[in-house]
């Protein structure tokens, strides 16, 4: 069937999050300093993102959200610091604007601005970054979390509903990631055909596998156009 939609995941994908991570949490430490100093009194920077760690993972059941999990661990830092809940939606704004301040891997901009032309494109993430305030929301059609899907990558789910957004079959749509689980198994399972980015060439772990690999996003058109024939 003829592709009509790409989706993209995001992290790792369409840039390397570990350093936007990092910069993020730091923004946000310093921002306790200035304004709730007994918690970065009593947490270093690594005190603190060990302290989040722990709680989020008393609470898988809330790993689908991201947003809501880490406005929880707030509130509740909050209260053990003596500080109001007032914290949370400041607190969760400042590390969510810098989470959004991401550098694109070379060649990712040129190739959705290529396919944007001739296909819908589309995220279906797990994260809570949102290419609308990256400022490359006009190259999507739709936009799709976890959050928004009450489950996460793989479920099928969270394919199927995405797709549901712009009347997309499975079959008649391509999955881009580079988890092999969440993103080329989780999309197989709901029926898009995948494409692994694999910019460190590693070996394929098991399971079933993609439909086309790339190492660089200067390659995905190509690759695009070979699975339409």
């Amino acid at each position: 069937m003829t592709i009509r939609c790409i989706a993209f995941d995001l992290d790792d994908t369409l840039w390397a999050v570990r350093p936007v991570i990092e910069r993020a949490e730091h923004h946000f430490y310093t921002w306790l300093q200035q304004h709730y100093p007994i918690i970065t009194e009593r947490h270093s920077p690594h005190e603190l993102i060990k302290n989040r760690m722990n709680y989020m993972q008393q609470y898988p059941e809330l790993h689908y959200n991201l947003t809501r999990l880490r406005k929880n661990w707030l509130a509740t830092l909050a209260q053990e610091h003596g500080y109001t809940d007032t914290l949370v939606e400041s607190g969760f704004e400042v590390f969510w604007l810098a989470r959004n301040e991401v550098t694109f891997f070379e060649g990712a901009l040129e190739a959705l601005e290529s396919l944007s032309a001739r296909f819908l494109l589309g995220v279906i993430s797990n994260g809570n970054a949102c290419v609308h305030r990256i400022g490359v929301g006009h190259l999507f059609q739709f936009t799709h979390s976890s959050a928004e899907a009450g489950v996460a990558k793989p479920h099928p789910a969270i394919f199927h509903q995405a797709l549901e957004q712009v009347g997309i079959s499975p079959q008649q749509a391509v999955y881009v990631g580079d988890d092999p689980v969440r993103d080329i198994q989780g999309a197989a399972s709901a029926g898009l055909r995948t494409v692994w980015f694999n910019p460190e060439h590693q070996a394929w772990p098991g399971g079933q596998k993609p439909d086309a690999t790339i190492y660089h996003l200067a390659q995905l058109e190509a690759v695009i156009t070979t699975l339409q024939q």
